[in-house]
């Protein structure tokens, strides 16, 4: 369905009101880290997990109201090393595998055995890893901006692709790194965001943000690139991503791909925009052909950023899709 179908069938959804947490508080996970949680909603009502992008993004107060508060139970976390969570910006011990462990203990605390899954483009990513992990602890599974952190993704996005599309953007994002080390633009920028030279770290951090900024929404957007270049959320993202990328995310190959099948009793909704810069639809469509138990919902129009309204829509429906749903 397409956001011009959703349109005609009634208008275009949108966020549920503004709410604020009803309980939130800090979970040591171990390894020196301590993650932030909150949960908003209706206490015991249909539990689902909230799983940020990034990595390194942190969640914010409209993740909240991606879910009717009446029939949700909602949990979100600041992953390891972003947002409210400690230490910042921390790359030791922050793994896909941490993250996994650390949902699992999330889990627990709340006291579900099951639970609905919903993650947005690298949040999409640790979806699909604690899916496959855990089949059994999700009741559905919610991904948009579909990414599995392949070689060619990563190339599309950080050395070639990409750039053909935003020319003016990527001589910005070059800009820090001497033409003798841009044959590979990821480990470039890892030695500037782990070196000792502060303000070298920052400026790093500012320039590799502002490129995710500027590229991930069909128009663009000043106050999400004004955003992402603030300080502090610039070095936390900048470094946890780019610590990610560099290292695949601990997976092999194509392994979330690979192992989709894994879904296969998991019912759930993939959310794409056709014009995703950061994800090509094409992953989208690879995932959907090993998971077809799943929706598929291109979005005309629409890039990768979960407020495109087109996107949004089809994540309001799918959550509302599945709200009444208990687990068994």
């Amino acid at each position: 369905m397409t956001a011009d179908d959703a349109n005609a069938a009634g208008g275009l959804r949108g966020y549920y009101p503004p709410i604020s947490p009803y309980a939130h508080g800090h979970l040591d996970v171990g390894d020196g880290h301590s993650i932030y949680w909150e949960r908003s909603g209706t206490p015991g009502a249909k539990p689902a997990v909230f799983l940020h992008g990034g990595p390194g993004g942190g969640c914010g107060a409209s993740h909240r109201q991606l879910f009717d508060p009446e029939r949700y139970d909602v949990l979100l976390f600041d992953q390891r090393g972003c947002g409210r969570s400690t230490p910042h910006a921390e790359l030791e011990a922050n793994t896909t595998w941490h993250l996994v462990a650390d949902i699992e203990r999330l889990r627990e605390m709340i006291g579900v055995e099951r639970w609905q899954v919903f993650g947005g483009s690298w949040g999409s990513t640790l979806a699909l890893a604690y899916a496959q992990t855990h089949p059994e602890r999700v009741s559905e599974l919610i991904v948009r901006g579909v990414y599995t952190l392949t070689k060619a993704e990563l190339d599309w996005y950080y050395q070639y692709g990409v750039s053909l599309m935003f020319p003016d953007r990527w001589k910005a994002f070059v800009a820090p790194i001497p033409e003798s080390e841009r044959d590979d633009m990821i480990a470039a920028y890892r030695r500037r965001l782990i070196g000792d030279d502060a303000a070298e770290r920052i400026a790093a951090a500012r320039a590799w943000s502002t490129w995710e900024a500027s590229t991930i929404t069909l128009r663009s957007d000043p106050s999400l690139i004004e955003g992402f270049a603030e300080d502090t959320f610039a070095l936390a993202f900048a470094r946890i991503e780019n610590h990610y990328f560099v290292h695949g995310g601990w997976l092999r190959e194509r392994q979330l791909l690979d192992d989709a099948h894994k879904l296969a009793a998991i019912p759930g909704v993939i959310v794409h925009g056709r014009y995703d810069m950061p994800c090509p639809l094409s992953t989208a469509f690879a995932l959907h052909e090993g998971w077809p138990r799943a929706e598929l919902h291109v979005i005309e129009a629409a890039g990768h950023a979960v407020s495109e309204p087109g996107i949004l829509d089809r994540l309001i429906r799918a959550t509302d899709q599945f709200a009444d749903s208990r687990p068994a």
